[in-house]
């Protein structure tokens, strides 16, 4: 099954956000998304490497500014 793994990363990246906690002055967010998605996202600069042993990733500064605003596009209120 062929899809568009820009738009699937822009949605994972917004559930990142929704699953997202600040953990000594870190925001983190649960990682249990799509493996390919959380790779793209590490290479695109947006989180830490998913291929830790954590069961979370951290979002950067522009990972989670990005994230807020996938979120609000996606899912938030008109």
């Amino acid at each position: 099954m062929g899809y568009d793994e820009e738009k699937v990363d822009e949605v994972v990246l917004a559930l990142l956000y929704l699953t997202s906690f600040e953990d000594h002055g870190m925001t983190r967010a649960w990682r249990g998304q799509d493996w390919g998605a959380l790779d793209r996202l590490f290479e695109k600069g947006f989180i830490s490497d998913p291929r830790s042993k954590a069961k979370s990733v951290v979002l950067t500064d522009d990972g989670l500014e990005q994230s807020r605003v996938l979120f609000r596009k996606h899912f938030g209120l008109p």
